[in-house]
């Protein structure tokens, strides 16, 4: 019932083999509360996750039958489903970073001043809350069953696992297609020419039809974590402190108009400056 849940608790112990396999050789990449900070919040992560799908399940399970085709489960279909959910999977991900309500969520992934593997556990629990499953809906309404639906995005998921390391250098015909961990380096930079760009999840090739790649400038040093007000190094800290800073802003703003931009509108970190993570 929770497709999502099992297979990354399935592939969970590649994941940890991966991260002391990094950590023996990179130590110098790890801070031990930041991972440990890390893990807590992927306990809560997948806490959120499972109750959100036990409630919502009903419901994608409902507006399934209201789909426009009949998609049998094949291999066929079942690629389309891949390419269709990272395809969607590139705008959450773009939303997420020009919407501060979804971005209320994201920012925790990018809160930490460290880029290894266990920076791809770093997530918030509010996902369910701001509607990260919106975006899946289109799949369901084009006759994927939300089991698949889910188990696909699952798949994406633990794929990106493998981008978050500072281990792996460039992957030469690779880069032209898929994510790789030089890509989402550069996501993760607070460098003002690398912000805002490489959203994919498998596929960079997103990124390049919809203008928002660039390549990696090699005499730039990457710095790590968010611009502006950064959550204090717990749980807690990470998952509320965007909250606060969005309730202040909406509070203060004057009128419904200013009210639902602030809402909607690009995120801000209580920073002069426009530019975000």
């Amino acid at each position: 019932m929770i497709p999502v849940e099992l297979i990354l608790l399935g592939l969970s112990p590649i994941f940890l083999l991966c991260v002391a396999i990094e950590f023996y050789k990179a130590r110098q990449y790890y801070s031990i509360k930041d991972s440990l900070n890390n893990a807590a919040l992927a306990l809560l992560h997948q806490g959120s996750d499972a109750i959100a799908l036990i409630l919502l399940m009903p419901v994608f399970n409902w507006l399934h039958q209201f789909a426009l085709f009949d998609t049998p489960f094949s291999i066929g279909s079942l690629l389309v489903g891949f390419l269709l959910q990272d395809f969607l999977y590139y705008w959450f991900h773009r939303a997420s970073h020009n919407i501060h309500w979804f971005w209320l969520a994201h920012v925790v992934h990018h809160s930490s001043k460290h880029m290894n593997f266990t920076t791809a556990f770093r997530q918030s629990l509010l996902y369910p809350l701001v509607g990260m499953w919106l975006f899946w809906l289109p799949m369901i309404l084009l006759g994927f069953t939300p089991t698949i639906v889910f188990a696909i995005v699952a798949l994406n998921l633990a794929f990106q696992f493998f981008v978050h390391t500072q281990t792996i250098g460039n992957l030469g015909w690779l880069e032209k297609v898929f994510n790789t961990p030089t890509h989402h380096r550069i996501h993760h930079a607070t460098n003002a020419p690398y912000i805002d760009k490489n959203y994919a999840g498998v596929l960079i090739i997103w990124d390049k039809l919809f203008g928002t790649f660039v390549e990696e400038d090699k005499t730039l040093k990457i710095r790590y974590g968010i611009v502006g007000a950064e959550p204090k190094d717990t749980p807690w800290s990470a998952n509320f402190m965007q909250v606060k800073i969005l309730y202040r802003q909406v509070a203060m703003a004057k009128g419904v108009i200013t009210k639902f931009k602030v809402l909607f509108g690009y995120p801000s970190h209580n920073y002069t400056n426009k530019h975000k993570i």
